[in-house]
């Protein structure tokens, strides 16, 4: 099979839709929504076969258990998967609002129109879920979708993509708004990475290491999401048990994701108050603490943090802990090891507070909050494709208005220049 042809093909017909999707009615784009919810429920026995086939081909290639668990669907994870699309036919439909608008002194009116990107394109790893929440944001926003899911999920994929993609051209939307590319072999990412003129954009949902490979390696526009080396800065004004109680939760709520906590920084003069009492509810959580020479004369037994720690996005239960001296201290090692997802600072102090958030370069800053709140759900957006951690066109979750770009419109009465 020549690779580049068959991703171009499908990027063709992926385009075609796209101008087509543009100009669909909400009515028809959420009728597709709740057809596709059907047919998942509906067809779930077919899913749940494909998927069985990737867990067993997963257990043979020794994937972790942390894998497999994203990895595996079941009955409830299927009804979970048709109520997010459910809830994204709920959502008001960005496509077509007017921004703003204004008059010029010569007459001419001019405005700003929400308008789809056009063809997206989406590189992901291990959860078949992705395949169905980014169609679902996609087509929302009148966008053609080409996705490329892990060779770890090919079976579940290629069953999802199918079912829904029947049940959105059976209530009127064209044929390619949906493409999966059904082989796993990895030169199809390499053609995805150079599809100008058929792809307008790609978001990479992953590993650092699939999002720095996409980033590096793309000419095509891309929305760069996620890695989270997140930190959370103990004050010495902090309210302890609050503190406690936030750290708790930013590291052990669910410790494999983007938003959780990696590293926690401490006040030199609230740490012997407060690191003992912490460590022996964390090590009782399973959490295993890697500190800095200070931390382990507070906390004796715990492994010593290398340069590495300081750096790592472990998503496991695994904690770095630094005592700094100060405020200064605690920026400058969110400066130097941060990777601009969320960040967080626990202070009674307003002034301390303002400074945080003014002066920390990232996605989200937290005071007196957990980091796991980064997410579209928990911003009121309703649903998310992924946290952005850039700077252009789109910064921390992403809804479905940052689906969209925006486009001029014009209006006149015979105005000439």
């Amino acid at each position: 099979m020549d690779v580049r042809q068959y991703v171009v093909e499908k990027a063709k017909l992926a385009q075609k839709a796209a101008r087509q999707l543009a100009a669909a009615s909400t009515d028809v784009k959420n009728a597709a929504l709740l057809a596709m919810a059907e047919a998942l429920q509906q067809r779930s026995d077919e899913i749940l076969r494909a998927n069985a086939q990737d867990m067993e081909a997963g257990r043979q290639k020794g994937l972790s258990q942390a894998l497999l668990d994203r990895l595996l669907l079941t009955e409830k994870r299927i009804a979970d998967m048709a109520e997010g699309l459910r809830q994204v036919a709920a959502l008001p439909d960005p496509v077509g609002e007017v921004v703003k608008m204004w008059t010029r002194p010569n007459g001419l009116q001019i405005g700003q129109m929400r308008v789809p990107l056009g063809v997206v394109g989406i590189i992901y790893e291990a959860r078949p879920n992705v395949t169905v929440d980014a169609a679902a944001l996609c087509l929302k926003t009148g966008n053609a979708v080409l996705l490329r899911g892990g060779s770890e999920a090919i079976h579940s994929n290629t069953a999802i993509a199918r079912i829904i993609s029947r049940a959105a051209r059976e209530v009127g939307l064209p044929e390619g708004a949906i493409q999966l590319i059904e082989i796993t072999d990895r030169e199809a990412v390499n053609v995805m990475l150079r599809l100008n003129g058929y792809l307008d954009v790609l978001i990479p949902r992953g590993g650092a290491g699939l999002i720095r490979t996409v980033v590096e390696n793309a000419s095509v526009p891309v929305i760069e999401t996620g890695v989270g080396n997140c930190h959370v800065y103990v004050d010495a004004e902090a309210d302890l048990a609050m503190a406690e109680e936030i750290v708790i939760n930013a590291k052990t709520q669910r410790p494999a994701v983007c938003n959780a906590m990696e590293t926690l920084l401490v006040h030199r003069e609230v740490a012997a108050e407060f690191l003992p009492g912490l460590a022996e509810r964390l090590t009782e959580l399973g959490v295993e603490l890697r500190g800095c020479p200070v931390t382990r004369s507070l906390v004796p037994g715990i492994q010593p943090a290398t340069e590495d720690d300081w750096a790592t996005e472990f998503l496991d239960l695994i904690l770095a802990i630094r005592v700094v001296d100060s405020l200064d201290e605690a920026l400058e090692h969110i400066y130097l090891y941060g990777t601009k997802h969320s960040e967080a600072i626990v202070t009674s102090n307003y002034f301390t507070a303002r400074r945080f958030l003014q002066e920390v370069d990232a996605a989200a800053v937290y005071v007196n909050a957990s980091t796991r709140f980064t997410d579209g759900f928990q911003f009121g957006f309703g649903a998310e494709i992924g946290i952005s951690t850039q700077k252009l066109h789109a910064r921390g979750p992403m809804g479905l208005t940052e689906l969209t770009t925006i486009k001029y419109i014009v209006y006149g009465e015979g105005q000439i220049r």
